[in-house]
C-alpha cells in the first residue's frame, strides 16, 4: 500500500478551513465522501486510473491547538498499488494535492512537514 503523509499549518480561521480544504480537495479531482467538523475523506474521481490505484485523502484537522489566525491539519495520502517506483500515481497526488494547499489564495501556508 502506498502512504505518504503531511502535515501542514496555515494562517486562516478554523470555521473557513473546512468549506476550503473541500473545495481544494474538489479542485483536484477528488469528492468528498465523509465529513465531520475536524476530519475529512475524499476519494479520487473513478475513471482515469485502476480501481487499486484510487487515491484516498484523509484530513484531520487540529482543533486543540487552532487559533483564529492558525490552523494545523494533518493528511494522509494512500492507496492499495504497491510504491514499486518513486513516481508512482499515490506519489503524483500526494504532490498534486500539496501543491494545491500551497498555492491556495485563500490563506498563506506557514509550516510543512512531509512524513
Amino acid at each position: 500500500m502506498a502512504r505518504y503523509t503531511c502535515l501542514f499549518t496555515v494562517a486562516a480561521s478554523v470555521g473557513n478551513v473546512q468549506r476550503l480544504l473541500s473545495e481544494t480537495l474538489e479542485s483536484c479531482n477528488f469528492d468528498i465522501i465523509y465529513e465531520t467538523g475536524d476530519y475529512l475523506m475524499a476519494r479520487e474521481v473513478p475513471g482515469n486510473v485502476a480501481f487499486t490505484q484510487l487515491v484516498t485523502v484523509e484530513v484531520l484537522v487540529d482543533k486543540t491547538l487552532a487559533t483564529d489566525r492558525e490552523v494545523r491539519m494533518s493528511f494522509v495520502i494512500k492507496n492499495e498499488e504497491l510504491p514499486l517506483q518513486t513516481n508512482n500515481h499515490c506519489r503524483r497526488m500526494y504532490e498534486l494535492v500539496s501543491q494545491a494547499i500551497a498555492d491556495n489564495r485563500h490563506w498563506s501556508l506557514i509550516d510543512t512537514v512531509a512524513g
